[in-house]
């Protein structure tokens, strides 16, 4: 895994925190959901809000900065897409005010966060959904319908041709060319690999024999490349290629898996990725304004898109100074909102957040305190 230039980053914060701590604390807003970032009579909030983290939400991230900082000329964020597990280790050093993670916090991480956010310690508020496509480069062939078992042989070097019997067999009508599989996956760690490597574990038991991981298996065959853009670009460079990517980095010059759910093949949609997150449960053991879910891979509902992922901004309960909450909750705010999920959206095929979960994410960010 490549290592976060944690310098860099911490250079990047030390000018935000300048520009934090000079601005002051009278213009500190709670905008609603369905509401920009500021407030009725028109006051904004200015500073440098910066973080790192999931390469998946760079699209929605662009997005959301530009929605944020136009309705904030005196603020900005900045964001660099160094990977999730990356992410999570900078926030827990502090050299970052915000992370981005398509994996919520483990149980370790929330208590060594408390060393840099405080008491409180940090909180994951889902803030993108989106699915996992299974995307691959085979001349001619633009869908191909599988079920778990034969995606995760596919990842293991069990099946090593495209025109496979097993692929063969839910794809009648494919012309499926005698080309070798490269399996392609992340380098670093990333929370795509985690939740790819979760359905895997959940759907293909008896195949895939490795716990969800954000780290990709080092004994299994293939290629490797960092971030969500490379491996897509190794794809689209290698035919005979498959990955796995969010959808919204996906190329229209790739095909795609359709996954196999109870008796019928899904598609890879927003709509889909939704369905599936409506039936995940809390993860237990977590504090009240802690949003990480439990996604069931194994569901038989109709329509449900099982590989999906859940990203999260994962915030410090607790922040030094006043500015720098009001920033935070400004900016978290706005991208929960129906504005910011409609940007998302509109960016990167995103799945916005049901009301619901949307109105949680909202009283998590909401709060989010002063250190005392």
């Amino acid at each position: 895994m490549k290592a976060l230039h944690i310098g860099r980053v911490a250079a990047v914060l030390t000018v935000g925190a300048l520009a934090l701590t000079a601005c002051g604390t009278d213009n500190a807003v709670t905008p609603g959901n369905g509401g920009s970032s500021t407030s009725a009579a028109g006051t904004s909030v200015t500073g440098t809000l910066t973080g790192t983290g999931a390469t998946s939400i760079s699209a929605a991230m662009d997005a959301w900065k530009a929605g944020f900082e136009s309705a904030n000329s005196g603020a900005h964020v900045q964001y660099s897409p160094e990977g999730s597990g990356a992410g999570r280790k900078a926030l827990i050093a502090g050299a970052v005010q915000f992370a981005g993670s398509d994996a919520y916090m483990k149980d370790a991480e929330l208590a060594s966060a408390k060393a840099k956010c405080g008491p409180a310690g940090a909180i994951d508020v889902p803030w993108y959904i989106s699915p996992i496509a299974v995307a691959f480069n085979v001349p001619g062939v633009k869908d191909l319908k599988l079920d778990a078992d034969t995606v995760a042989k596919i990842f293991r070097g069990g099946i090593k041709n495209w025109n496979d019997p097993a692929i063969k067999a839910s794809n009648p009508s494919a012309t499926l060319p005698d080309l070798a599989i490269t399996p392609v996956h992340r380098s670093d760690n990333s929370g795509t690999t985690e939740n790819f490597t979760d359905y895997l574990a959940q759907a293909a038991k008896g195949v895939w024999t490795d716990a969800k991981s954000g780290d990709w298996p080092s004994a299994l065959p293939g290629e490797n490349a960092k971030g969500t853009s490379g491996v897509v670009k190794t794809v689209t460079e290698t035919p005979g290629a498959v990955t796995y990517a969010d959808d919204s980095a996906v190329t229209g010059t790739l095909g795609k898996v359709e996954l196999k759910v109870g008796d019928a093949y899904v598609p890879v949609t927003a709509e889909a990725a939704a369905k599936a997150v409506d039936e995940a449960k809390a993860v237990p053991g977590r504090n009240a304004n802690d949003l990480s879910l439990k996604l069931d891979r194994t569901t038989t509902t109709a329509g449900a898109y099982p590989a999906v992922l859940v990203s999260y901004a994962v915030f410090c309960g607790s922040y030094a100074d006043a500015n720098t909450v009001d920033v935070v909750k400004a900016f978290g705010n706005y991208a929960v909102s129906d504005a910011g999920q409609k940007a998302a959206a509109d960016a990167a095929k995103s799945a916005p957040l049901s009301a619901a979960l949307a109105a949680k994410a909202k009283a998590a960010i909401d709060s989010i305190t002063v250190a005392k």
